[in-house]
């Protein structure tokens, strides 16, 4: 039993409460998720500590103030449970999105508008008021009898709550950081449907199509429709289905009103309880199917007016050949499980149908009493819960139906409960509501104890119960020694069952482990503090992001940290990610199969001593046994399996090897983990239904049914990738040269344009940590590019077809290939055997007539898109892969190459004539200069005369300095100075050079 005092969020866990560490320190989470289950194991060392898993989820409902405290944002939080709220009031059923929902919300408190919210699966809680205006709007269209405060129905969704109070709905959005890339949530309640009348909420217990769902049933002015809710990214919109006719008009009845519906996602079928009259006012139910694609709407089935006639049978197919009793049947809702395709409808009776062929009525289940709700475990099991409170249970691949509470069994188990551990005995307990969490069954039940209200989370032990009610009269003493021991009988045709040769999961279950070991403390007490738990948790997130992302940093960040922050010393060495995960020994909790995939393992039966009996077939003696192992197929066409039986005499045991394998078509392509198809394989061991259980620490389990819940498609976590290293090294080969761009870039090799490419790829796997050659089909559309980087273009629709298509005419292609078909939209199609790529950039593509901007050749980055779809048999996935692709060695046109010869031409004439015209000129040119030369000396050598002449006077002798730096003295006598009528010729030639 586990029983956790009503506390306020506000509060912090106990020291022997499992979510402490969730409230001081958060734990490590993923973008993308918000559910996350915590799985604690022992080392071994040490006394036996049994493994536990408890919930770590997000809560998207709170806001932290400002001094600190936490709100709930919808509405105010209350602190007393009050008994009357409580005692005696009828339990309502918990509706929630499995495996997606973080927050669980509980309506039904009478004469309130209060809610119990829960973000740990109830291990805790709080009572929240709603802030919600409480309107009530009664009018001919809307006929409402009277106003009630009560949540009448709440369904909680991964990040958005809904509820219904009288004909108004509700709905509420999570502030989520992780989800969809958005954390804005609303501050208020929002009415949705404002002028519709509302009867009923009903739930879809499973996403699929990657959006999750909510139908909402009408009454009045639209009593045949219904408002289909489609919730994705954090977002509802409502449509009214059927589109053109209500379902009254659609089965041509006078009235109708629609009592309960479903969806498969699957199928994308809505499946209606519709509660019809003809004209001559009889009344009567059918299940009516209507098609979200096709909108065809049909009438599937006829319910019984009254109870069929099954006295002394277990179960009764409904053929209408059968004998009815005088009890009428009243149908009051129904239940589907997507995965084994199981229908129930339940009222007073309950049917069951396989695929909605046939109808089986389950003759044990009393028509006296009448069905509340169903809790469906999605796992093989069914819990059932009547007004009168009473708890029944269904396994599937049974048709016997089991009651648990009150019964035989439970009295049993009471009795030994107190008996083992006497504790306060409550009052009165009332049963909150029922639900499943991890594949078993937990109780919420309200415990008056010492005048003090509790809440109690408690398991329901179905195989414990079922054990105890087995038949008392079944057994025999055994004389050992000096006693009688007594000995029951075992009904179980086996007395062990073991699972083996069981391959290891990750490749099947698709779940990344990763194993981050605490940090070494270097304080002196060694215990860890907020700070060093905020490093471990600080680094355990960040390092999961990047790996996430799939960023080369993370090696490099695990290869180089060293941190000792927070006191604390990280040895990278302890954070890795776990590829080689063991099998345990036993099946997973599911598995995903792609095309054409298979699962083996092996089922090991220790059978009773009577159970191998002798047979003589063609004249030979053999033992066999009489151990069988029947299986049912939920997807006969999409999945077959293989039994192959072995009997082990020497071993009184019987070995099955199984395999089941993917038929190869029965799913279209989808993106890696969306628009899986749902299929379950139960392996049942006849006459084990009830009676074989086995002992283990946690008490006894039952045994013999095996569910294995399968999903078909592209499994999560894979993805194409260009595997440039094998393109390099086989381009090489068949090339016989490779030539790097001048400017080498090792993050994106170039490829010359005249050669033949040959591109390869691989399919990643995430999970496992193992890639492969891609050996598919792919279509190659270049879908931009540009001369460089910055200036890389989006190519339009239009565009892309003319730069790829082979029957293109507009000389537009930029690449061609040999003996490739094509698809319907005339694209090539290619695959690792194809003849290569052969680059052409045709007159009117956009890489014709690329201008060179240096002395070298032009060069062309190519956005490349790459995809599977259509054209690929091999497997389910839809592949996508959009790369950037770096040629260079384009040709320019023809008319730009004579231009560009053109010019060089011109530019080397030039050159050459002015070098002719050089070398002519050249002696003429000395001459002249040489001439110039002297020229200039005498000029310099008459000026400097004068000069000299006019300042000095007779007699004097004076020094000129000539061109070339040599001294010359110049001598005159007074004859010629004072002869100032000689002429200057005269006058120089009596100069005399010293």
């Amino acid at each position: 039993m586990e029983a956790v005092p009503f506390r306020s969020k506000a509060e912090p866990c106990s020291a022997e409460e499992v979510c402490v560490m969730s409230w001081y320190t958060p734990m490590p989470i993923k973008n993308g998720s918000v559910v996350m289950y915590v799985d604690v194991s022992s080392n071994g060392l040490g006394p036996f500590i049994p493994n536990a898993r408890f919930q770590m989820n997000i809560n998207g409902f709170l806001k932290r103030q400002q001094d600190n405290t936490l709100e709930f944002t919808v509405g105010n939080e209350l602190f007393n449970l009050i008994p009357v709220k409580f005692v005696n009031v009828p339990s309502r059923p918990l509706w929630y999105t499995v495996d997606q929902a973080p927050v669980l919300i509980l309506g039904g408190i009478p004469e309130e508008k209060s809610i119990l919210l829960t973000d740990t699966s109830f291990k805790d809680f709080s009572i929240v008021e709603l802030s919600i205006d409480s309107c009530w709007v009664g009018s001919f269209y809307c006929p409402q009898t009277g106003f009630t405060a009560t949540i009448l129905d709440a369904i909680a969704t991964e990040s958005m709550l809904f509820i219904r109070q009288n004909q108004l709905v509700y709905y509420i959005t999570g502030t989520y950081l992780t989800l969809h890339g958005s954390g804005h949530g609303s501050e208020n309640w929002v009415r949705v449907l404002p002028n519709e009348c509302i009867k009923r909420l009903c739930p879809v217990h499973l996403h699929s199509n990657s959006s999750e769902y909510i139908l909402a049933l009408t009454i009045g002015k639209h009593e045949g429709y219904i408002h289909f809710g489609t919730i994705t990214d954090g977002r509802v919109s409502f449509e009214m289905l059927p589109r053109l006719w209500s379902v009254c008009q659609e089965i041509r009845a006078a009235t109708c009103s629609i009592t309960w519906a479903v969806y498969s996602g699957d199928d994308n079928d809505v499946l209606l309880l519709v509660e019809s009259e003809d004209n001559a006012a009889k009344k009567f139910s059918q299940v009516v199917i209507y098609n979200l694609v096709t909108e065809y709407v049909s009438v599937h089935y006829r319910i019984p007016e009254f109870i069929p006639d099954a006295q002394g049978q277990e179960f009764l197919m409904i053929l209408g050949t059968e004998s009815y009793t005088n009890v009428p049947m009243v149908p009051k809702g129904m239940s589907h499980n997507p995965f084994n395709n199981l229908l129930f409808v339940w009222g007073n009776f309950l049917l069951q149908s396989y695929g909605y062929d046939h109808f089986i009525y389950l003759a044990n289940f009393p028509s006296q009493l009448s069905i509340k709700y169903v809790v469906d475990s999605f796992h093989g099991e069914l819990a059932i819960v009547t007004e009168t409170e009473e708890i029944w249970y269904l396994l599937e691949g049974s048709y016997r139906v089991y009651k648990l509470f009150p019964s035989r069994g439970w009295e049993v188990y009471f009795s030994l409960q107190v008996m083992r551990q006497p504790s306060p005995r409550a009052s009165g307990e009332t049963m909150v509501t029922l639900f499943y969490e991890n594949s078993n069954l937990y109780q919420l039940v309200y415990l008056v104890i010492n005048k003090q209200g509790q809440l109690i989370k408690r398991l329901v032990p179905v195989a414990l119960l079922l054990l105890y009610q087995q038949p008392g009269s079944d057994y025999h003493l055994l004389q050992q020694k000096s006693h009688l021991k007594l000995l029951l009988t075992n009904s179980c045709p086996f007395t062990a069952m073991r699972l083996w040769d069981l391959p290891n999961p990750q490749i099947y279950t698709r779940q990344e482990r990763y194993r981050a070991k605490p940090p070494h403390i270097l304080g002196p007490s060694g215990f860890h503090t907020e700070n060093s738990l905020a490093v471990y948790q600080g680094l355990v997130y960040y390092l999961l992001w990047l790996h996430s992302k799939y960023d080369k940093d993370y090696y490099n960040y695990l290869a180089s940290n060293w941190l000792s922050a927070g006191n604390v010393h990280i040895d990278m060495d302890d954070y890795e990610k776990v590829y080689d995960l063991k099998a345990e020994y036993q099946l997973p909790e599911r598995i995903f199969l792609d095309k054409g995939t298979s699962y083996s393992f092996s089922i090991f039966l220790t059978a009773q001593s009577h159970s191998f009996k002798s047979e003589d077939s063609d004249h030979v003696f053999k033992l066999r046994s009489q151990v069988d192992l029947g299986v049912a197929l939920t997807e006969p066409n999409c999945i077959v399996v293989r039994v192959t039986p072995k009997d082990l005499i020497h071993r009184n045991s019987v070995l099955f090897k199984v395999t089941l394998r993917d038929e190869r078509y029965c799913f279209d392509q989808g993106i890696s983990g969306h628009h899986l198809k749902k299929s379950s394989v139960l392996f049942k061991v006849a006459g084990s239904a009830g009676y074989c259980f086995q002992n283990t620490i946690h008490g006894p389990r039952m045994q013999g049914n095996l569910v294995l819940p399968v999903l078909i498609g592209c499994p999560p976590g894979k993805r194409l990738a260009f595997d440039i290293t094998y393109t390099l090294e086989y381009n090489l080969m068949q090339n016989k040269h490779y030539f790097d761009c001048v400017h080498v870039d090792p993050e994106m090799p170039c490829f010359l344009f005249r050669n033949i490419f040959y591109p390869f790829f691989l399919i990643q796997d995430m999970v496992t940590g193992d890639s492969g050659s891609f050996q598919g089909s792919y279509v190659l559309k270049v879908v931009g590019g540009g001369p460089t980087l910055d200036t890389i273009k989006e190519y339009d629709e239009e565009e892309i077809y003319r730069f790829n298509s082979p029957l293109d005419n507009t000389d537009s292609l930029i690449w061609t290939t040999k003996n490739a078909t094509t698809t319907k939209d005339n694209f090539s199609i290619l695959s690792h055997q194809s003849w290569g790529i052969e680059w052409l950039c045709l007159e009117n593509s956009p890489c014709y007539d690329t201008v060179p901007h240096s002395i070298f050749a032009p060069e062309f980055f190519f956005k490349v898109l790459v995809s599977n779809r259509g054209v690929d048999k091999s497997t389910y996935c839809d592949y996508q892969l959009i790369f950037l692709l770096h040629i260079h060695g384009l040709p320019v046109s023809a008319k730009r190459a004579l231009f560009i010869l053109l010019v060089s031409a011109s530019v080397f004439l030039s050159l050459v004539i002015l070098y002719i015209i050089f070398c002519l000129l050249l002696p003429l040119l000395v001459k002249i200069c040489n001439n110039l030369h002297w020229r200039i000396n005498n000029i310099i050598a008459s000026v400097t005369y004068t000069y000299s002449s006019s300042s000095r006077g007779l007699g004097n002798v004076s020094e000129a300095r000539t061109s070339t730096g040599s001294k010359v003295s110049f001598k005159v006598t007074s004859k010629v100075a004072q002869d100032n009528k000689a002429k200057p010729e005269e006058i120089v030639k009596k100069v005399s050079l010293t």
